[in-house]
């Protein structure tokens, strides 16, 4: 009897032992790629030969490759060979990644201004993001950027930032306000760490120069006309993604939480601490429609400044309020919008959207119980277009018009690239 028992055993062992050694992964190939390496898609897939098969893995490397400014679409087939292990086939759609930005809008002064840039989002075929551009606002301003986020292995990367912004911003005190001449030229330097599929961190500095100077409007002894600042600011951000992509469709959450803590040589702009966090929710609605929806909560030092972090900005949070109409030391935004498809032929979207957007603000100094205070609730609700190319990528061109629904309401139109939120 025992010794039945021993060769009973003995057999499931070696069938089971014979089933794990072929249900594994002999190789893994990539087709449709051509100028996204096959070497980088291997080195970023969590699937590797010799591992075991598993549809899990494999729907977390399409994600992966779906979120890569360098993909469109990703899908993969499963083929068995005659050993009885399994070949796997990454099939992927590239998109088009040297992407100029050119923005056109109106100064606080209502002057023209634009913006123009170029970046490069598969640099060597790498998921490599190197760009530049040029912005007149007023004042003239530049900026370059790099962002390698598996320069050192799928886990490890690394950003780099230069910037030497100018602009014309508006000033709030007592009631009145005025104009000065804005300038922050910074040097930022980031870590980047993938903790699994849905997980992210950075971590890094930067050190910067702000220097504001008077231009026009009201005047107060308490508050400086020239100010030259230099500051360091450390930096960490935790990004819970657990999005999913098909072409400009998009479902599932997202959470990006960022903190700041900045130190200071002058206490006119003092050591501060920013943090917000912001929370994505997107849902599709039968075959056409997606629900989109942000929430954004931030919070800082409560310092009694003209200089507060938070603004009240269409370009931003509050499509058609206009440009910088208000500053704050916390803020609480809600947009929500539904996004239609009207057309979709080939590779070209017409996409429509109804929206609403709202949010309220602590005022500097103030208490929490400036976020119940109707003067600082501000609402708008609109319409708008967007024109979608699939194949290239970030290529949304949106147009929006909103109509204030609070007291003292305005309402414009707003242009940009790329979805809102």
């Amino acid at each position: 009897m025992i010794q039945k028992y021993f060769y009973c055993v003995l057999f499931l062992f070696v069938c089971s032992l014979s089933f794990s050694q072929n249900n594994v992964v002999a190789d893994i190939k990539v087709q449709g790629n051509k100028r996204l390496k096959t070497s980088f898609v291997k080195k970023i897939a969590s699937v590797k030969p010799n591992m075991p098969l598993d549809s899990l893995r494999l729907d977390e490397d399409m994600e992966t490759l779906k979120r890569l400014p360098s993909v469109s679409h990703a899908y993969y087939h499963i083929y068995k060979t005659d050993e009885g292990s399994y070949e796997i086939v990454y099939n992927i759609e590239e998109s088009f990644t040297l992407i100029p930005s050119p923005s056109i809008y109106t100064t606080n002064n209502d002057e023209f201004a634009f913006r123009i840039g170029l970046t490069e989002f598969n640099l060597l075929g790498r998921n490599i993001g190197l760009g530049a551009f040029y912005q007149h606002d007023v004042y003239d301003s530049y900026a370059v950027n790099f962002r390698a986020p598996f320069l050192f292995s799928r886990r490890f990367g690394l950003a780099f930032n230069y910037q030497d912004l100018t602009t014309l911003e508006p000033v709030f005190f007592n009631n009145d306000s005025a104009d000065y001449k804005y300038n922050n030229e910074s040097v930022e330097l980031l870590g980047l760490y993938k903790i699994d599929f849905k997980n992210r961190v950075e971590v890094g500095a930067n050190y910067f120069t702000e220097n504001y100077s008077y231009v026009s409007g009201a005047t107060d002894p308490n508050v400086p006309q020239g100010l030259n600042v230099h500051k360091w600011l450390a930096k960490f951000i935790y990004e819970h993604n657990n999005l999913k992509y098909h072409y400009q469709y998009v479902s599932g959450f997202r959470n990006v939480f960022n903190f700041q803590y900045v130190t200071s040589t002058n206490d006119m702009l003092p050591d501060f601490h920013i943090a917000w966090d912001d929370l994505f929710y997107f849902k599709r609605i039968g075959t056409k429609g997606n629900w989109a929806n942000r929430m954004r909560i931030g919070i800082s030092s409560n310092d009694k400044t003209p200089f507060a972090p938070f603004s009240v900005d269409n370009n931003i949070n509050i499509r058609g309020v206009g440009n910088t109409i208000d500053r704050g030391t916390g803020s609480i935004v809600f947009n929500t919008e539904y996004r239609h498809t009207l057309v979709d032929k080939h590779n070209i979207v017409l996409q429509s959207n109804v929206f609403v957007d709202s949010g309220t603000w602590r005022l500097p100094g103030g208490s929490l119980s400036n976020f119940t205070d109707s003067n600082n609730i501000k609402v708008y609700t609109g319409l708008g277009f967007r024109v979608i190319h699939k194949k290239i990528f970030n290529a949304i061109f949106r147009l929006d018009y909103g109509v204030g629904l609070t007291q003292d309401a305005t309402r414009g139109i707003v242009f940009g690239i790329g979805q809102y939120f």
